[in-house]
């Protein structure tokens, strides 16, 4: 078969999948991408919503420590498909880009769906077929079983890319019922477990019902007592079950190590990073006269109802009265975090095919020709634009390591 014949299957339309399509149907191949929801790219436009975050701008050095356990794995996908990448290849569908203040990558308009349009519009252009409401299900020799509205349909291809996501947010597809059947063939899968998620607290119902929903901001956190660790800036949400928030997720990896040891972890807040330990003494013992306490904390350290919440609910009423106490919970407040939230709310997840089962090329060593991309790869990252730059990079790299094997073959 002439190289310009080769069929080629992605099985699953988010953007690790049409990543892949986009390199290989430019090469002249024929792909076809299946999806099992109606649509592609559903978690891509939800991600979206909040504003189009499509990678960072940070030095390649920092940028791969924001993928503690895969960094070397990824490190060549990553600086083949960099910042710089991305933002060419949206140009090249017509969105301009722009770095924000905090280093993140955004489409002018902070929108998805727009891109989404011209990339799906693109990939129509280059002949990719998209068969939607096609759920793979199986394998029979070399054939791909798909199930589409009750009925199954059996395929062969000359390679496949396998871009299904992880085991976050099943209603838009990432349900990880492939597992099983990567598991059967012998592929190692690690277990999947919530990432960029909330964590429960024990709130009293109080404290609950009067500040869930609020954001705690400007705020310093680390995971150990000690001073001297590595702390992280930032802003989170109370809710009625625990804490959420971009801070939150930032340090998620690192919670549920601490969690798996210990069935706990201790977060420990600085609530105003700005202020010396002796400023906020001088200023907490300073005379309030008539002044609540909540009315003296806001005038001399710019605490908010938020802030003296977390310390009646931390410290309790008679401690609150103890300059010294108050004063130190203020820049060292402890709030112990229990366990993840459910799986399905996380933003993301941890887990999937290990490294060790797939090549440079991203292929399975168990299966030559089939090949993988995006979360369903055994990495984690935080928000902040690292999670679809990976999505994207391991997709190009995918695509690369088909028409190498194919070339080859």
């Amino acid at each position: 078969m002439s190289q310009s014949k080769r069929v080629i299957a992605i099985v699953g339309a988010g953007p690790a999948g049409l990543m892949a399509a986009d390199i290989l149907s430019k090469d002249g191949k024929l792909v076809h991408v299946f999806d099992a929801m109606p649509s592609a790219g559903r978690k891509f436009l939800l991600a979206g919503k909040s504003g189009m975050n499509l990678s960072h701008a940070e030095d390649m050095t920092r940028f791969l420590t924001r993928y503690p356990k895969s960094s070397d794995q990824l490190r060549y996908a990553l600086s083949k498909f960099d910042c710089q990448a991305i933002r060419g290849w949206a140009l090249d569908l017509g969105i301009e880009t722009f770095v924000g203040s905090s280093g993140r990558v955004f489409p002018s308009d902070m929108k998805a769906a727009p891109l989404l349009r011209a990339w799906i519009q693109r990939l129509r252009n280059q002949s990719v077929i998209f068969h939607m409401r096609h759920k793979w299900v199986g394998v029979e020799g070399e054939d791909l079983i798909f199930e589409n509205a009750g009925k199954m349909t059996r395929q062969s291809f000359s390679a496949i890319v396998f871009a299904m996501g992880g085991a976050s947010w099943k209603r838009l597809g990432s349900d990880a019922t492939w597992v099983s059947t990567f598991t059967n063939l012998g592929v190692s899968i690690s277990p999947f477990e919530p990432s960029n998620c909330g964590f429960s607290v024990d709130w009293s119902s109080h404290f609950s019902e009067k500040f869930a929903g609020t954001p705690l901001t400007n705020v310093r956190a680390r995971l150990d007592e000690e001073d001297n660790l590595d702390t992280r800036q930032g802003q989170f949400v109370i809710t009625k079950r625990g804490v959420e928030g971009s801070l939150i997720y930032a340090l998620s990896s690192e919670i549920r190590r601490h969690i798996h040891h210990n069935g706990y972890v201790n977060l420990y807040l600085d609530l105003t990073p700005g202020k010396s330990c002796d400023r906020v003494y001088n200023e907490v013992k300073a005379s309030r006269g008539s002044k609540s306490i909540s009315a003296h904390l806001r005038g001399k350290l710019g605490l908010h109802p938020i802030h003296v919440g977390l310390l009646y609910e931390t410290l309790g009423k008679e401690a609150m009265m103890d300059h010294e106490i108050l004063a130190r919970a203020i820049k060292k407040m402890k709030i112990t975090l229990q366990e993840p939230f459910p799986i399905d709310e996380a933003i993301s997840s941890a887990g999937g095919v290990s490294f060790e089962s797939v090549d440079d090329q991203m292929m399975l060593k168990l299966k030559p020709g089939w090949f993988c991309a995006g979360e369903m790869l055994d990495w984690d990252a935080p928000t902040g634009g690292y999670l679809l730059s990976a999505c994207f990079a391991t997709g190009v790299a995918a695509a690369r390591g088909v028409e190498k094997w194919l070339f080859d073959k």
